[in-house]
This record gives structure tokens, sequence and C-alpha cells, in this order.
């Protein structure tokens, strides 16, 4: 399968994610040309018949009106009945994680250069893996990666975020920090950015409580545990800011990374500027693996109404960076 380049895994069959997949490999002929598609037949099945999707899902591949064909990874995790749409659950929880971890495997024997992974939902994962916080909680296992190392990074044509803690409570979150925490981010959020081309990154590093402590006026995170993680980063080199009040750091756009303490600090303003299009890959791992910025959109699951353009747009950033070998400022700068 020379073609087959970036594997597509289809998240939650409850939710959005068996669609979204469909209709990208529907709407672009590359895509369906250049993926592995991971999964089960049924939820494809179902998802296909529900939007009204022209493909012939066979033992082995997708077949396409087109004439084009996308093979498919059979992984029978899941049975016919086993899951709702809309409705978390132990099976969907089990399909999801075996199909990413299939993906995942796939790319670890080098047969593709990339995963792109469907949403999941922490809920129905939880119910059989209990613990699960992320995808990139998962790459980092699946790759005996340091999980202190793995990190998630938001892409849009506005910005690029990095995740310091991703899927834990704000409590969690604020215990989690610390100096060596914010250095170790700093320093993967530098070497992916020279990955994506960018030599000399300016790297804005976002206080943790508001105006960045105000001095230890609001509080002395920031004085005590951040900023002596972005001294020593600059001891080595990097270009690094802060901490910095998050809300000034982002209406500024002055840098080509900024990195928020915690889950809603990053993803607020990316959603914001990027509803539709933007992406989420996992960095500080042998495994390049992508996914979107959403959820798995159970309101609307089944019921063809699923935007795919944030999907299709992270298919693209992972073939011109990771298959063409592009630099990822083509779509991003």
């Amino acid at each position: 399968m020379p073609d087959a380049r970036i594997a597509l895994s289809i998240g939650d069959p409850a939710g959005i994610g068996p669609e979204i997949v469909l209709k990208t490999l529907t709407a672009n002929a590359e895509a369906s040309r250049r993926a592995i598609v991971v999964g089960d037949r049924e939820p494809l099945a179902r998802h296909a018949a529900a939007c009204a999707i022209d493909v012939e899902i066979g033992a082995d591949e997708l077949r396409w009106p087109n004439g084009c064909k996308t093979p498919l990874v059979i992984c029978n995790a899941i049975g016919n009945g086993g899951w709702r749409f809309a409705e978390a659950s132990t099976a969907g929880g089990r399909a999801c994680l075996a199909y990413a971890t299939r993906a995942i495997e796939i790319a670890k024997a080098g047969h593709v250069n990339a995963v792109l992974a469907a949403p999941h939902t922490e809920t129905s994962v939880n119910l059989v893996k209990p613990g699960f916080n992320g995808y990139p909680t998962l790459v980092a296992e699946l790759t005996q990666t340091n999980p202190k190392r793995v990190f998630l990074m938001l892409l849009c044509r506005e910005f690029r975020v990095l995740q310091v803690t991703l899927h834990v409570s704000l409590r969690n979150a604020i215990e989690q920090i610390s100096t060596e925490l914010v250095e170790a981010a700093i320093e993967v959020g530098h070497t992916s950015l020279t990955r994506f081309g960018i030599a000399q990154p300016k790297i804005a590093v976002c206080g943790l409580n508001p105006h960045a402590g105000e001095n230890g006026l609001f509080g002395a995170e920031d004085r005590e545990i951040i900023a002596p993680a972005i001294t020593n980063a600059r001891t080595r080199g990097y270009d690094v800011s802060g901490p910095l009040a998050a809300d000034a750091a982002f209406a500024a756009r002055r840098h080509d990374l900024y990195l928020a303490m915690y889950h809603d600090q990053g993803h607020i303003p990316v959603k914001v500027v990027a509803p539709f299009c933007s992406s989420a890959i996992t960095v500080g791992t042998p495994v390049v693996f992508g996914t979107v910025a959403h959820g798995s959109a159970y309101d609307i699951a089944g019921q063809n109404r699923a935007d795919h353009r944030a999907f299709a747009n992270a298919f693209e950033l992972l073939v011109d960076q990771f298959c063409d070998n592009r630099s990822v400022e083509r779509r991003y700068g």
C-alpha cells in the first residue's frame, strides 16, 4: 500500500468520529488514496447510512464511486447492537481505544507516517480504562515515552498552543505544574517548532494566575514555579517570554508558540478564532499523532450534521508536514 501514509482511527462509534472520517474521504480524493482507515465495518456502515454517504465497505477496503479504494483495517472491537448514537458505553469506549491503539501500532511498525484519530469520549473510555485523560497519555504509554515529556499542541492559522496540563481538574492542574514540567514543555515545544521549519521560535509562557500573579499579589506560583523554568530555558538559548498574562499574550499575537498552563486557557482562544479549522497533535513522542480540537458531539451524532472541516484540515496538515516534507508554515504561518 505505497500511498497509505496516514492511519485514520474512526474514534467513538457513538459520536461523530466515523461520520467526519467518511466525509473527509468523500470530499478529498487525495485523502481517499493516502489513508488507511482503522475501525470496524458496522459503525462505518451505520454512519454512512445515516449520512447518505455512497461507499461500499468491504472486508479490507472502502470502495468509492470514483474508483478510489481506501485500505481498511478491521479491529473486531464492537459487534452489532453494542452501541447507540449519542450514548456513552463500555462497548464504545473499548472500540475507540482499540482503534487508536491499532493505528499507533501500525505507525510504530513503519507502515504509515502518522496517525489521525477522530474524537474519543472520556466517559466511555474511562469505563474500560480508568484514569484515561486523553490521547497524548495513550500515545506516551504505547511508545514507552515519559508522559511528563508528552504534550498536546493545538494549531490554527492564528495560534500554536502547547498545553502544559490537559484533561484534569483545575485543582489538579495547579498541583501538577512544576518548574521541571514547564521547562520540559518549553523544550518539547521548541523542538517541535524547529521540526516545523521555524528556526528560532518565539515562545510565550502564560501565567497561571490573573495578571501572571501581579508580582505575588494574586498568587506565588508564577514567580516561584514558572519564572525559574523560563530562566533555565533562556540559559539554554531558547527565546522565551513570560510568565505573561494570558489574555494580553494571546491578544498581542507576537509569538510562534504559547504555553497554556491548563486546558481552558489554551483551548478557548483557539476555538474562538478557529472553531472549524483547528487541529491538535501530540508532541514529544516518536509516533506522530494528530486529532481535532473538538469532541464527539453527541448532540448531533448520527444526524448528518457534523462539520468535517477540522478533521480534513488536520489530515492536510499531517500530509504536508510528515508525508511530503513540506513546511507547516505553508498552512499555519
